[in-house]
């Protein structure tokens, strides 16, 4: 019969038979520090002591040693079809006797959580209070127990556990629970990106409302004959609905590329021609604002890389729009290819105020806005997060490189294609 004392109950054992030698050798050393003449013979018994506890806990190491030899030959221990169940999971899962002790531990458990001893308190791994508890309730009801787990170091990641009895034939009380550990860390990650989301949205549309609620009631009263302010009112209406308006198109936009299947590996496009129309579609600003636009490396011919044409198009019109709003200071744009045997890469360059470093890596957070030169803050805060999304369906990402006073460089590399030579593997950079 397995032992079914409650967990730790060994412990107390042990301490139980030291505290008899813990005395005499207190006893014994007192002696000899009081009475000089009995010094010898008391340090004599006090070796004879320290001799004698060694030799009990040299014989207690050997009876545990042998108590699992034991229980790993008996029907209770967990057998070898058990063991083959509990390793064939994909998930990190131990099974612990009812002195929360382990007796086996998968193959994924060994390799998320690092080996441990059979035998060891599962609480010298995992210490945490929540853990240990649950799996103590189900050790005393017999019930299945959940509880969560959760680590910070060498990463954050976050798991539900699961603590399950394990009834084994001739035993009223399970002997023996099996602790499954599921990961939740990228649920929980979701959930926190989905609430922020939320979050973001709810207030870049409620400051605009807000906006157009006010001057409407102001409109319906004190403004009501004041032709002057009316029409003030109302233009100020109308740039608050062209910003929800805008909101709402990249909020739709940005949806609708993250449902979207990977590219084809035959479908290319050429990013000459991208970089054309995207050159054509800035000129107009470029000039109402007195910027030069200057084109570079298009004149040598085709660049066909793995992509959408639309998107594409859509990615560095987003990024020469971003160039001509805040580096207008600059006096010039750069819209080109730069290019080598095996790769090509696409870049927009202002020659603006720049970007203080500290923004640099949350450029793409969706809602991530910078103050520009006067203060203010422009723009939904979603474009270049639109960018990063398509960038992520093309295999490839955004490049940013900014010096403050200098200006802004925004660049993408993919890899050349050679027509009818399609290769199933992606580039990377």
């Amino acid at each position: 019969m397995a032992d079914t004392a409650p967990p730790f109950e060994g412990s107390r054992r042990r301490a139980a038979v030291s505290l008899p030698l813990i005395a005499l050798a207190i006893g014994l050393a007192l002696v000899a520090y009081l009475v000089p003449d009995a010094r010898p013979p008391a340090l004599g018994a006090l070796a004879l002591a320290a001799l004698v506890g060694l030799i009990q806990r040299g014989a207690r190491a050997s009876r545990q040693r042998n108590a699992v030899k034991t229980d790993a030959s008996s029907p209770l221990w967990p057998n070898a079809s058990v063991k083959s169940v509990v390793d064939a999971m994909r998930e990190p899962a131990f099974v612990l006797d009812r002195n929360l002790a382990l007796r086996f531990s998968n193959a994924v458990g060994i390799q998320t959580f690092g080996n441990m001893a059979l035998g060891d308190p599962i609480a010298m791994r995992f210490r945490a209070p929540e853990l240990i508890a649950a799996m103590a309730e189900s050790i005393e009801s017999g019930e299945a127990q959940m509880t969560e787990y959760a680590e910070r170091a060498p990463s954050e990641r976050a798991w539900a556990v699961d603590i399950l009895p394990m009834p084994m034939p001739g035993e009223a009380r399970p002997v023996f629970f099996l602790a499954l550990f599921r990961d939740r860390t990228q649920m929980r990650r979701l959930e926190r990106i989905r609430t922020d989301f939320v979050a973001n949205a709810s207030h870049e549309l409620r400051t605009p409302l807000a906006s157009l609620s006010g001057f409407i009631e102001t409109l319906k009263g004190p403004a009501r004959d004041d032709p002057k302010a009316r029409a003030q009112f109302l233009d100020i209406m109308q740039d608050q609905a062209r910003r929800m308006s805008r909101l709402i198109d990249d909020l739709l936009s940005l949806s609708r590329i993250e449902m979207r299947r990977r590219l084809e590996a035959n479908e290319l496009t050429d990013l000459v021609s991208v970089m054309r129309v995207v050159a054509q579609q800035a000129a107009p600003t470029a000039a109402e604002k007195n910027l030069a636009l200057e084109l570079t490396g298009l004149e040598e011919g085709e660049a066909l890389v793995n992509g959408d044409h639309d998107e594409l198009v859509q990615v560095f019109g987003n990024l020469a729009e971003n160039a001509l709003k805040y580096g207008d200071a600059g006096g010039r744009i750069q819209i080109g290819l730069t290019r080598t045997d095996e790769t090509v890469e696409a870049f927009v360059r202002d020659f603006g105020q720049g970007i203080p470093p500290e923004h640099v890596p949350r450029l793409t957070e969706r809602f991530y806005r910078v103050e520009d030169g006067s203060g203010r803050v422009r723009g939904t805060g979603l474009g270049l997060s639109i960018v990063r999304n398509v960038l992520i369906r093309h295999n490839t990402r955004l490049s940013i490189s900014s010096i403050p006073g200098q200006g802004s460089t925004f660049s993408v590399r993919f890899r050349l294609r050679v027509p009818g030579a399609f290769e199933k593997s992606q580039y990377k950079s």
